[in-house]
C-alpha cells in the first residue's frame, strides 16, 4: 500500500487567488482535503473531482469539530495511504494550532510538509494601506491572539509590556474580546486616544475598515455592526494615510453582481468581477451539452479539410470542438489549409490556447458584423464555409454568408440546456435589495433565469439588469424585463465596463 503523506497548507487570508503557487500545486495532488471555516471553499477548484473533501469547522454548536477529532482524521487518512492536504486559513504556523497536528503525525510515523500562506495581518496591511511598519512611526510589530485556549488558567499576554510597546500591535481573533483588550491596554498605561482600526472580511469585496481612538473602538464597531472574522490594529499605523487604501477604490468595490452563465463561464466571469473589486454571486442557469457525437458532426469532421473557412462564434464552441478532437485522437491538423474566423477576441484567445491563430476577427463582436465584415475582407463567391456553433444560434449568419455566394454548412457542436439552481438566497437578496446587478451573457441564460424568477419581482426591486448585447437585450425585453445597461462591446469586459459607467452616473 502507498505510504500516506500530509501537507499542512496555508490557504491565505481569504481570497482564493491569494493562495501560494506551491499551495495550489499541492491541492491538485490531494486524495483527501481537510479544511476549516477560514479556508475559502473556492479553493476546491484546485482539487481533483475524485478527492475526498472533509469540512472540519471549529466553532460552537452542532456540526463543529474538536481539535482532537481533526487530529484523528488526519492520521486515519494518512495511514490509509492517502495524500492528505490539511488546509488552514492564513498561515498554518500563525495561531493555527499546527504544532498539535504535527505532534500526532510524528507519533503515528506520518511524513509531512508545511506550506506557508499569507497571514491575515500581512494581507490586511496590503489591502487597506494600513502600513504595519514605517520608518517614521513604527519600527516593530507584534502579533497577539485575541482568544487564548479555553480553560487556560492565567494568561501569556503581558499587558504591561504591550501597553508600553512603541510599535504596532495586531490582534488576531480579537472581536469577541475587543472591549476587554482596549480596557486592559488603557489600564496598563496605553493612551486612550491611541489610534485603532478594525478590519473585517479582509481581501473580500465586503471588506470594511473602522477607525477610532482606542477608548472608543469597541463602541464604534458595535454601532457599525462589525462582525468577525476581523483583525485589530493598534498604534500609529491605524491612522496611516487613507490614500493608500487602493482596494476599496476599485470601480465595482462592494457591488454584488449575479452571474447567470454555465459553471465554467461563471468562474471566468467571477475572476473579472473580483479584479474590479466586485462581489461575484454565481447562479447557474444553463449547462453546456456537447453535440459532437452526432452523425452530422462526424461527417463534417471527416471532410473538414475541404472547407475554405471554418468559423467559431463562441469560446464554448472552441472548447467543445477541441475536446471532441482529443477524444477522437486528432488535433488541429484536421483544418489543413482552411482559414479560421472567430467572432471576437475572447473566442480568438480560446483558439490560441489550442495553437490556432484566427485569420479573421471582426471589429464588432456580433454574428451580423462577423458576416458583413468577412464579406468585406475576402471574396466568398463559391467558397465553402463551415460554421461550428450553438444549436440555438440564429440563422442570420448563414443567410448573410449565403447571400454573398458562399456554400455554408451550419453544424451544431453544442447546445445550452436549462439548469435549476438553489434560488432561495437570490430571491431573498433581490427582495431585500442586497443584489446590485443581474447580468446576462446570452438569450439562453435569460430563459434559464426567468424559468425560476418572475420578471415583475426583478423589475420592482433595486437590482439593475445588464445585458452583454442587443440579442440578449431583446430576449429580456420580450419577457417584459427592464434592461438598464446593454454593453457596447459585446464581451464580459465590455459588460463590466458598461456597469462601471452606469455606477459612475449614480
Amino acid at each position: 500500500m502507498k505510504k500516506g503523506f500530509v501537507y499542512l497548507v496555508g490557504a491565505g487570508p481569504g481570497r482564493a487567488d491569494l493562495i501560494t503557487v506551491r499551495g495550489a500545486e499541492v491541492l491538485k495532488a490531494a486524495d483527501c482535503m481537510i479544511y476549516d471555516k477560514l479556508a475559502n471553499p473556492a479553493l476546491l477548484q484546485f482539487v481533483s473531482k475524485d478527492a475526498e473533501i472533509i469540512h472540519v469547522p471549529k466553532r460552537i454548536g452542532e456540526g463543529s469539530c474538536t481539535q482532537d477529532e481533526i487530529n484523528k482524521v488526519l492520521v486515519e487518512k494518512a495511514l490509509a495511504g492517502k495524500t492528505v492536504v490539511r488546509l488552514k486559513g492564513g498561515d498554518p504556523c500563525i495561531f493555527g494550532r499546527v504544532a498539535e497536528e504535527l505532534a500526532v503525525l510524528i507519533e503515528a510515523g506520518v511524513d509531512f510538509e508545511i506550506v506557508p500562506g499569507v497571514t491575515a495581518a500581512v494581507a490586511v496591511s496590503s489591502y487597506t494601506g494600513i502600513m504595519l511598519t514605517d520608518r517614521e512611526y513604527s519600527s516593530q510589530v507584534t502579533f497577539v491572539t485575541g482568544r487564548e485556549a479555553e480553560g487556560k488558567e492565567g494568561t501569556n499576554i503581558d499587558w504591561d509590556v504591550l501597553a508600553r510597546f512603541p510599535g504596532t500591535i495586531v490582534f488576531y481573533m480579537g472581536m469577541g474580546t475587543l472591549e476587554s483588550t482596549a480596557r486592559s491596554l488603557i489600564d496598563n498605561g496605553k493612551p486612550a486616544d491611541t489610534p485603532a482600526a478594525v478590519i473585517a472580511n479582509a481581501t473580500f469585496p465586503s471588506q470594511r475598515v473602522v477607525r477610532a481612538p482606542l477608548e472608543r473602538i469597541n463602541e464604534t464597531c458595535e454601532q457599525q455592526k462589525i462582525k468577525p472574522p476581523a483583525i485589530v490594529v493598534i498604534g500609529a499605523a491605524a491612522a496611516s494615510d487613507t490614500r493608500f487604501d487602493w482596494f476599496t477604490k476599485r470601480p465595482l468595490f462592494g457591488r454584488s453582481i449575479v452571474m447567470t452563465r454555465d459553471a465554467a463561464g461563471n468562474a471566468d466571469f467571477a475572476a473579472k468581477i473580483i479584479q474590479r473589486g466586485g462581489n461575484p454571486l454565481e447562479f447557474e442557469t444553463i449547462r453546456i451539452k456537447p453535440l459532437t457525437d452526432s452523425n452530422d458532426f462526424l461527417r463534417v469532421l471527416a471532410k473538414i479539410s475541404q472547407y475554405d473557412w471554418v468559423v467559431f462564434t463562441s469560446g464554448n464552441g472552441v472548447t467543445t470542438f477541441f475536446d471532441a478532437l482529443e477524444k477522437l485522437g486528432k488535433d488541429a491538423r484536421v483544418f489543413a489549409f482552411a482559414k479560421i474566423a472567430a467572432i471576437g477576441d475572447k473566442t480568438a484567445d480560446r483558439l490560441g490556447e489550442f495553437g490556432i491563430k484566427a485569420d479573421f476577427v471582426p471589429g464588432v463582436f456580433t454574428s451580423r458584423e462577423l458576416g458583413k465584415q468577412l464579406i468585406g475582407f475576402t471574396n466568398l463567391q463559391n467558397k465553402k464555409i463551415l460554421l461550428l456553433r450553438s444549436q440555438l444560434a440564429s440563422n442570420e449568419l448563414v443567410e448573410t454568408l449565403a447571400g454573398a455566394g458562399a456554400e455554408v454548412d451550419n453544424v451544431a457542436v453544442y447546445t445550452a440546456i436549462s439548469a435549476n439552481s438553489e434560488s432561495g438566497w437570490l430571491a431573498d437578496g433581490i427582495s431585500k435589495g442586497t443584489i446590485d446587478w443581474l447580468t446576462f451573457a446570452s438569450p439562453s441564460s435569460v430563459d434559464g433565469f426567468f424559468e425560476q424568477f418572475d420578471s415583475k419581482a426583478v423589475n420592482s426591486s433595486n437590482a439593475k439588469v445588464a445585458s452583454i448585447g442587443p440579442v440578449t437585450s431583446e430576449r429580456l425585453k420580450g419577457l417584459d424585463v427592464k434592461v438598464d445597461v446593454t454593453a457596447r462591446e459585446h464581451t464580459l469586459d465590455g459588460l463590466l465596463d458598461s456597469i462601471e459607467e452606469q455606477e459612475n452616473k449614480s
